[in-house]
């Protein structure tokens, strides 16, 4: 039977502040969900005891910006929202917040002291990753979105290119003609031809 690991929160106009305190996870798998979905799942403890979690966010947010930190203590998670409106709540519904959620205190300001943004907060050096990188689908769609644009880009060239082309044969069509005929003529006149067949001959 998988367990709730204790999840902080706090927020910023135009973030979310998760904190799952799961000391020593292994294999800690976060999803997130343009929705507001959030997904937790890892094992932890000489048992290796099942935490699982699931989080219906108040709001929207952008998971491809959105940052994750899996440290030794906990998964800090930084939640961009998809409105930069401040939240009632956490969680969506009007159910109270389950016992293992609750507000961390630490990152907390006032919706009217919400000046400072990420200023005021101490990472320690954290080192983030993006949540499109750890979903996959979100970096794949971003790549396919991008190969897409590069195709338009390429075919757009391309079109500009035979633009060039048929002008450029109009202007041809007059002077091709008289270009070959001099050319085909300058060779003979020359009598080029005729000793590259003489030296080409083997001599008996």
């Amino acid at each position: 039977m998988s367990r709730h690991p204790e999840v902080k929160w706090a927020q910023r106009t135009d973030k979310v502040f998760i904190t799952v305190l799961l000391p020593d996870s292994k294999n800690a798998k976060v999803n997130l969900e343009p929705e507001g979905v959030f997904n937790f799942s890892a094992t932890a403890g000489t048992d290796n005891n099942t935490y699982e979690l699931k989080l219906d966010l108040f709001d929207k947010v952008n998971v491809e910006e959105s940052k994750i930190n899996v440290g030794v203590r906990s998964i800090f998670c930084i939640l961009e929202k998809a409105e930069k409106v401040w939240w009632k709540k956490l969680l969506r519904g009007d159910g109270k917040a389950p016992h293992y959620v609750k507000v961390d205190w630490d990152k907390w300001v006032d919706e009217d002291e919400d000046k400072v943004g990420l200023g005021d907060l101490d990472l320690g050096g954290m080192d983030f990753s993006n949540f499109g990188g750890m979903g996959g689908m979100g970096d794949m769609m971003g790549g396919m979105g991008d190969m897409m644009g590069g195709m338009g880009d390429m075919m757009g060239g391309m079109g500009g290119m035979d633009e060039f082309e048929d002008s450029d044969d109009e202007g041809q069509e007059v002077t091709k003609p008289d270009d070959k005929a001099e050319g085909d003529a300058k060779p003979e006149e020359h009598g080029i031809g005729s000793s590259e067949k003489k030296e080409a001959e083997p001599s008996t």
